[in-house]
């Protein structure tokens, strides 16, 4: 499968997460909290490791976040149910977050007069 068509599968897979949780009558209590437009929750970690992230849905397009999803997929496979679960250490997610949101910022700083996008939900994605 090549780096496209897993983006795709990813997307399709997202979507089917996003549905199954707006859908989902029996949520574990940190599930209810609402996962803000353009956010997606993933768990991090493993057995007591495990931790909640609320990350953007632009990371799935960065290069770092695709190897994490890489790891995810050789893991785990596509089928996984419920959540995204990323099988990395938390903090070396949080590395990879920090990496990805000081590219982000950095480059929203180059290219600010040449779009009029807002990223003002980056600052709303947080750790749930």
């Amino acid at each position: 499968m090549g780096n496209r068509d897993k983006i795709s599968h990813w997307s399709f897979h997202i979507s089917r997460l996003h549905h199954h949780h707006q859908n989902h009558n029996h949520h574990q209590e940190h599930d209810l909290v609402k996962v803000p437009k353009g956010c997606l929750a993933v768990k991090v970690g493993q057995g007591e490791e495990q931790e909640r992230f609320v990350i953007p849905v632009m990371y799935f397009n960065h290069p770092l976040f695709g190897q994490l999803l890489k790891e995810a997929e050789e893991e785990f496979g596509f089928a996984q149910k419920g959540t995204i679960t990323i099988p990395c250490h938390v903090e070396e997610f949080r590395y990879v977050r920090g990496l990805i949101d000081r590219e982000n910022t950095k480059s929203l700083g180059n290219n600010h007069f040449d779009h009029h996008h807002h990223h003002n939900h980056l600052v709303w994605c947080f750790r749930v």
